[in-house]
């Protein structure tokens, strides 16, 4: 038996990597706006994260009842079953050395344990054998840096990244989510070759990961099972993909989990390659957001699994969670859908829409992606601002320790109540962007705690109110003018490069000049809700993961 050591020191280790910018978790599925790299599944995250709860206690030995009992004389069965792949029973030890990388003989060993070990842990059974390759992480830069983007997809997902204040106009938010992959991703399976392909950090040594190939083998018996690369998992929405991977890379997350733990309670596990420093995230914001599925999806799957079993999980593939707000707050699961928001253009002739080819043309971005907005300066000013306080951003324990199931809470009283969102992003002949963001809430409450905690983080980026509803950036990656607009649950905010060209992007909020205008201040939201708290639904665990595909 190899120990794994302590879940806590694997806590403790990807919040300080976090908090220092250095790549602790991974980037999941895609944009349909983003690069295309982000299409294949099974990103699984670059260090350890949190396992589930200490009431996962008696998994191990539910689990283990899943296989079939391998017979005394360890003779192979009549026909396949589950927890035995191709002459391999999930409890054998078998004869590897990866000192000086895997062999071919080596690498089917264990991936025929590893098969029989997921079937033991998540009750399944594969239909054929996975294809799993071993490159090295240069290899992995060079293979994702050589991606074609088509430059409207490229302009529409700058106009995306920028209206969330997580990338400024001097960056590439395609560059910067390629940076991100190459450092952060430990392996990955392609829905559309059938295929697994572990990362390993050395040319030289070509050793593969047993948890990552785990995980990863979870997201192959999901494609058998449910063709990940079909529809209803063809997401083309940001918040959809989010969504989406709460349950696909949720799954395999706490299947990852279970495993983990039998390898601490006795079963003979490889021990993890050596993971050396594969460089720092271009952005900690935009890899958080795309991480937010394996923070919140294991602890909603376990939910799901503690209620109704893996019949029950199994069931949610043909029913996805409709929003990433559904798996942050999983009691709304099925009972809470997104507001299809509406949004007419209003431009002057000035102005074009911008729409990316083979997606809708407009971007939801979803609860999580507006909870980064509001997080992201942390990071930023070097954990000196908090828009939201850092005690609810990393979720204690009541002993005062991090949470071991739950260490980061996609929930703030900014961004819950999230109810739909729309963007529409725009160019000018310049080749200068604006934008109009509308976003539904749950009510009149909710859109004025947005539109506090949005003003707050105007602020930080050096914004200054120049007017009724309008506020300038006057330098940085964000130097734009703002117009915000609340209206009963619903607010819009409108973007242009000077105060001037608010009108040309949405003719419908009239002329505004920057000069001479007075200054009026929101209500404070404390006021108009009585001075109470809006707190959402607690989540647990998290885990690591990866999976498929494309959002706006």
């Amino acid at each position: 038996m190899q120990p794994r050591g302590s879940r806590l020191t694997a806590v403790l280790l990807v919040i300080a990597l976090l908090g220092s910018g250095v790549a602790g978790a991974t980037l999941s599925g895609a944009d349909a706006d983003a690069t295309p790299g982000d299409t294949d599944t099974g990103v699984t995250p670059a260090e350890p994260t949190p396992s589930a709860s200490a009431q996962d206690g008696s998994d191990a030995a539910r689990t283990a009842s899943c296989a079939a009992t391998p017979p005394e004389n360890g003779s192979d069965p009549d026909s396949d079953v589950r927890g035995w792949e191709n002459g391999i029973w999930y409890d054998e030890s078998i004869d590897v050395d990866q000192s000086d990388g895997v062999q071919r003989g080596e690498r089917k060993r264990i991936v025929s344990r590893t098969m029989a070990r997921v079937e033991a842990v998540r009750c399944v059974e594969f239909d054929q054998t996975v294809p799993v390759s071993v490159i090295s992480r240069e290899e992995f830069r060079r293979a994702q840096a050589s991606q074609n983007v088509p430059e409207r997809l490229r302009t529409f997902d700058n106009g995306k990244f920028e209206a969330l204040l997580l990338v400024g106009e001097d960056n590439d938010s395609i560059a910067v989510q390629t940076e991100n992959r190459g450092s952060g991703v430990l392996g990955f399976y392609s829905p559309q070759t059938d295929e697994i392909v572990v990362i390993a950090e050395s040319a030289e040594e070509l050793r593969l990961d047993e948890l990552t190939l785990a995980h990863e083998l979870m997201h192959a018996w999901q494609d058998q099972q449910f063709d990940l690369a079909g529809s209803p998992f063809d997401a083309k929405l940001r918040d959809q993909v989010n969504a989406r991977n709460g349950l696909v890379e949720g799954d395999a997350s706490y299947t990852e989990t279970l495993y983990e733990r039998r390898c601490s309670e006795g079963w003979q596990c490889l021990d993890a390659p050596e993971r050396g420093q594969r460089g720092e995230l271009a952005n900690i914001g935009v890899y958080l957001l795309k991480f937010q599925p394996y923070s919140d999806g294991p602890a909603f799957v376990r939910m799901v699994r503690n209620v109704g079993g893996w019949d029950a999980v199994n069931a949610m593939y043909a029913n996805l969670p409709a929003s990433a707000e559904q798996v942050i707050h999983p009691l709304k699961y099925r009972s809470d859908p997104p507001t299809n928001v509406t949004l007419t253009d209003a431009t002057t002739d000035a102005w074009e829409r911008v729409r990316a080819p083979d997606r809708p043309g407009y971007a939801r971005l979803g609860e999580a992606a507006v909870m980064m907005t509001f997080v992201y300066p942390y990071y930023d000013s070097g954990r000196e601002t908090e828009i939201v306080p850092a005690e609810e951003w990393f979720d204690y324990n009541q002993s005062g320790g991090l949470s071991e199931t739950d260490p980061l809470n996609y929930e703030s009283n900014y961004s819950t109540g999230w109810d739909g969102d729309r963007l529409h992003v725009y160019e000018n002949e310049e080749g200068e962007l604006g934008y109009v963001w509308k976003l539904a809430w749950d009510s009149p409450q909710h859109a004025q705690q947005f539109i506090r905690g949005y003003q707050r983080v105007l602020e930080y980026w050096g914004g200054e109110q120049v007017g009724p509803n309008t506020w300038r950036i006057p330098d940085g990656g964000f130097a734009d003018a703002f117009h915000l607009k609340v209206d009963g649950r619903n607010v819009t905010i409108v973007n242009a490069p000077t105060v001037e060209g608010l009108s040309e992007v949405n003719r419908d909020i009239g002329p505004i000049s920057a000069a001479n205008q007075s200054v009026e201040t929101v209500a404070d939201p404390a006021e108009i809700v009585g001075n109470e708290t809006t707190n959402a639904t607690a989540n647990a665990t998290t885990a690591e993961g990866s999976v498929t595909a494309a959002a706006s």
